[in-house]
């Protein structure tokens, strides 16, 4: 299922955002925003799930433009997953996901076996199975993102959008939500957006980056082809070295910046 932008512009009050932007994201793959804070990767992820209304140019899913569908069509087809959401006090897992369920409820057709399987799956491709009784607000930061894209899984859409999934969680648990969603790409071809700060983390997972600079799109293209050095000078204005990691081999920005400098006969180790 395609996802297209043509000429979009967005604008809040009179501070224009991003300036005519034309993107296609790669059907059943990981594509990931980059760039500095403030440069519009968020906007323009929500202006994608039609949260946002552009000031200019359409945003065409499957071949319709998303402002001329219905909501609950577009629901069916298209789920977003925002920055930091919350549930409200007491809401279990199983409530919550069930909730991703609602596009599909009319007054004509109530909970069914189906929405049932569905909610049951979500619960069991995240691993939440055991927490399903167990209210949101008692959860760790790792399990709750968890319950969240259950939420989103349980909609059951081919493509979805993540607005930082990996804010304020640990290492840990950032690498078990980036692993999670990658397995969902890899074994159900879903189409993957996501806005990211890690760069790193963003070339490990990521098939296609888009990073963006001054309102525009200021290069596209698979991690290995695009960045370098002189792209995340440009993007970031940061100095650094960039090489391959040595287990996935993406590329890898090491900062140059300051700090200790250790001699190599000072270590007492060996490092792999």
């Amino acid at each position: 299922m395609s996802l297209t932008t043509s000429q979009i512009t967005m604008k809040y009050g009179e501070k224009l955002i991003l300036d005519q932007l034309n993107i296609k994201i790669p059907e059943g793959k990981i594509t990931v925003f980059l760039g500095s804070n403030g440069c519009g990767k968020s906007t323009l992820l929500r202006s994608m799930a039609r949260l946002l209304n552009p000031e200019a140019g359409t945003i065409v899913l499957d071949g319709k433009n998303i402002h001329q569908m219905s909501t609950k069509k577009l629901a069916k087809q298209l789920a977003i997953l925002p920055q930091s959401p919350t549930a409200p006090s007491g809401l279990t897992v199983l409530e919550l996901v069930k909730q991703g369920r609602y596009c599909y409820q009319s007054f004509l057709r109530q909970w069914s076996k189906v929405d049932e399987e569905k909610v049951i799956q979500a619960l069991q491709e995240t691993h939440m199975e055991e927490y399903k009784d167990v209210p949101i607000d008692s959860l760790s930061g790792g399990q709750k993102q968890r319950a969240w894209i259950a939420m989103t899984l349980a909609q059951d859409t081919n493509t979805i959008l993540l607005d930082e999934p990996t804010t304020y969680l640990d290492v840990t648990h950032q690498i078990e939500i980036l692993d999670l969603l990658f397995e969902l790409n890899e074994k159900e071809d879903r189409t993957i957006i996501m806005v990211l700060h890690d760069i790193n983390l963003a070339c490990r997972y990521a098939h296609h980056i888009v990073a963006l600079k001054d309102k525009k799109v200021f290069v596209e293209g698979k991690p290995e082809d695009v960045i370098s050095p002189e792209m995340i000078q440009q993007v970031f204005d940061l100095k650094c070295k960039v090489v391959f990691d040595p287990i996935f081999f993406t590329p890898m920005c090491i900062p140059t910046g300051k700090g200790r400098r250790i001699e190599r006969k000072e270590l007492n180790h060996v490092i792999v």
